[in-house]
């Protein structure tokens, strides 16, 4: 019987020399895109709760804190338990967490997500049992319960198993009901303050200009600092028309600055170029070689009329290629992120020899750009 085991490592060797000339695109963006008011956004809930109706994918006796959960509950019901500890393979423990969003009025309903906390394979055709929710100073904003939907699957069966996603959570749609108003204090002193999503000096003193230039608006907005950018609403404003302001404040468009970036995904190898993102002129020498290792384990059979046992022998093969290819070079006048990808692609490599081409421009100082490596 043969066995081989291959090892390949492939780099291409080319000298391209790439010439780009970069401008930023403006980009437009409506506030409400890029930032948010602040005292309007929604409040996160947590809660611990039992999932039941699993086909012996529950929690272990193992999972004391199971078995006492499901304890206490019988006796909620009247009902008195053996003084063994029960068998809850049927059961789970989970802790299940939702975000309610601002100004919810009691009575909507609301996603809650659900993880299991023991040793649980599978919470596949469970129902999250009656849960109350709370805020982290502890007030109950409501209760959850409901058919949990995993959207995958986990089954296993005389040492097979085959699986879908990520059985041990799930979510209950629509499974909160709130029992008390989720309030916002969004204005106080008619005064608002706009929070960016990602704090930047030159975007927030832009969206101060662009609302000082909206109607009834001039002179109110200030930038603060990067993130923050505080109007001040006219005076005798009625809660009406404080509305209508925060509403012509979001639909306003301004010129977003984002950061040129250059992000960089090493284990899935992806590699996503911003748009303001720009190289300077320079010349990128990438080599390649080509190592290939093949080993084999022969097995030869004994002579005729013998006892003693067969000889492993094993044996390598190792081939090398250097290829060498013609160089190229570039001139693109007005660079877009198009004609970026466009002369990236000229040097014919691998995104993950596209990753190393990246770190080597950025250390040479023709990637004008921040380089995040995840």
């Amino acid at each position: 019987m043969n066995k081989s085991t291959k090892i390949l490592s492939i780099l291409k060797y080319s000298t391209i020399a790439i010439l780009i000339f970069a401008w930023s695109i403006p980009s437009f963006a409506r506030i409400k895109d890029i930032a948010s008011i602040q005292g309007a956004s929604g409040v996160q809930v947590i809660g611990y709760g039992l999932v039941t109706g699993l086909n012996q994918t529950g929690d272990n006796q193992q999972s004391s804190f199971t078995v006492q959960s499901v304890i206490n509950m019988l006796k909620r019901f009247g009902l008195t338990p053996p003084a063994n500890n029960p068998r809850t393979r049927n059961v789970a423990a989970v802790m299940v967490t939702a975000t309610v969003p601002a100004f919810m009025k009691t009575g909507a309903k609301v996603d809650v997500q659900v993880s299991s906390i023991g040793d649980a394979t599978s919470l596949q055709g469970g129902i999250l049992l009656m849960t109350p929710l709370s805020l982290s100073n502890g007030e109950i904003v409501g209760l959850a319960q409901g058919a949990v939907s995993i959207g995958g699957y986990d089954i296993s069966s005389l040492g097979s198993r085959v699986g879908k996603n990520v059985s041990t959570s799930g979510r209950v749609p629509n499974g909160l009901i709130l029992e008390r108003n989720i309030e916002s204090n969004f204005i106080e002193n008619n005064l608002v303050r706009i929070s960016l999503r990602e704090p930047d000096f030159t975007t927030a003193n832009r969206i101060a200009q662009a609302i000082n230039g909206s109607a009834g608006l001039a002179n109110t907005a200030t930038a603060i600092d990067a993130g923050t950018v505080q109007v001040q609403l006219p005076a005798g404003t009625t809660p009406a028309q404080q509305i209508n302001y925060i509403s012509q404040i979001e639909a306003l468009n301004v010129v977003s600055d984002p950061i040129a970036r250059v992000v960089i995904n090493e284990r899935t190898g992806t590699v996503v170029v911003g748009g303001n993102v720009q190289l300077l002129p320079s010349v990128v020498a990438h080599g390649g070689l080509e190592i290939q290792i093949q080993k084999q384990v022969l097995v030869p059979q004994p002579a005729p009329f013998t006892i003693r046992p067969p000889q492993i022998a094993e044996t390598a093969e190792i081939n090398t290629n250097e290829e060498v290819t013609t160089a190229k070079a570039l001139n693109v006048q007005g660079a877009t992120v198009q004609n970026i990808a466009d002369a990236l692609n000229l040097l014919q490599v691998k995104p993950r020899d596209l990753i190393a081409i990246f770190q080597a421009l950025k250390d040479a100082g023709a990637l004008q750009g921040e380089l995040i490596i995840q």
